[in-house]
């Protein structure tokens, strides 16, 4: 098949790595691939640096009529199949494009998040979609109920990690906790995520607060974003020698190997998190919150503790519970990278998307 994706946001976390990661597991099974993405948007380079055709388009509201005529011809130009759609603007401009173009429509959605009621669900996830694909389970009903849209034109299908390319080098863990100051009998608890105001950072402060006296636990936060926001607080919090915050790593797994207990705090938005999928195929126990789909990688009491948003002190909780128990924290994490390996792999995710887009393709 001849596939284009489509993407209005101009960010690089895990959305686009999805979108990425699907399009070269596409490409290995013979389909041809082509992108649109939003000018300035981070998928551009990456993209074209894995050999991929990239069109950069300007998804704004104030040139939707242009935007549209070009998704048209790019469909024409390259016998385009099917249209996956990411984003809400690009949902909207590429559903129109593909309805005027004949085209089939499939739109994923990424987050967690309501969507909006009424006209709207209707016309963005039946009208302008064949066929909806969500990241985790809990908006599945949402967008049924909401959209009036058949059990069969919607399926979650997660994202896949990549068992062969997510490997760690313990050395280099070894000596990313050494960089931290972070002893053998140290507890280190980090999160790795594009920090945003949603990722529950001020949470994970105020447990490291709470825990202060507890001078064995030392806390981490790797990825780039807003994280001078966050950086601005340590002195007052009294942080300075137990928090580093380390800034974006390229290929973060060794650091993440390096940390014992890894917390995912979300407030809103998420998915299922390709960080905690990560963390979980390396055999770290999990904290997250009840939020979207991080419930279905961190199984209550057997790859990790839960936790309310917005609740440091049962952060703080999980955390000790964990600390003082060595033996529980290797359970978890024996189990999570079984969870994984059983239901989480791009392998699993290629099969699911490829499946969609072969029964859509055979509908008059």
């Amino acid at each position: 098949m001849r596939l284009l994706h489509t993407e209005s946001s101009r960010g690089w976390g895990g959305q686009e790595i999805r979108i990425l990661s699907e399009a070269e597991g596409m490409r290995k099974r013979g389909h041809e691939v082509i992108l649109a993405v939003n000018s300035g948007g981070g998928l551009i380079s990456r993209a074209r640096d894995a050999g991929f055709i990239v069109y950069e388009l300007a998804f704004r509201r104030s040139c939707a009529l242009k935007t549209i005529y070009e998704l048209v011809q790019i469909c024409k130009r390259h016998r385009i199949d099917a249209i996956n759609t990411h984003s809400s603007l690009d949902a909207w401009l590429g559903g129109i494009a593909a309805r005027i173009a004949k085209k089939k429509v499939i739109r994923t959605r990424h987050l967690s998040t309501m969507i909006r009621k009424g006209l709207n669900s209707r016309l963005l996830y039946k009208s302008l979609a064949d066929f909806v694909v969500t990241t985790s389970s809990p908006i599945l009903r949402t967008i049924e109920k909401q959209a009036k849209l058949s059990p069969s034109r919607l399926q979650c299908i997660p994202t896949g990690i990549d068992p062969h390319v997510l490997k760690a080098d313990l050395m280099k863990a070894a000596e990313f906790r050494a960089s931290l100051g972070v002893g053998p009998s140290d507890v280190l608890i980090g999160t790795v995520c594009f920090v945003r105001s949603w990722k529950g950072i001020n949470d994970l402060l105020q447990a490291a607060v709470l825990l202060k006296e507890r001078k064995e636990i030392k806390w981490v936060i790797v990825g780039g974003g807003h994280v001078n926001d966050y950086k601005a607080k340590i002195p007052e919090l009294g942080l300075e020698r137990i928090v580093t915050f380390t800034g974006h790593i390229e290929m973060p797994y060794s650091a993440m190997r390096a940390i014992d207990i890894f917390a995912l705090l979300s407030t809103a938005h998420e998915g299922i998190s390709q960080a905690s999928l990560q963390a979980a195929f390396l055999e770290r126990p999990l904290i997250t919150t009840t939020v979207g789909g991080l419930p279905e990688v961190c199984l209550n009491g057997e790859t990790g503790l839960l936790v309310s948003p917005f609740s440091p002190a049962e952060v703080a909780k999980a955390v000790v519970k964990l600390v003082d128990n060595p033996m529980l924290r290797q359970q978890f994490g024996m189990r999570g990278k079984q969870l994984v390996e059983e239901k989480f792999t791009l392998t699993h995710m290629l099969d699911e998307m490829e499946k969609v887009y072969e029964a859509i393709s055979k509908e008059v």
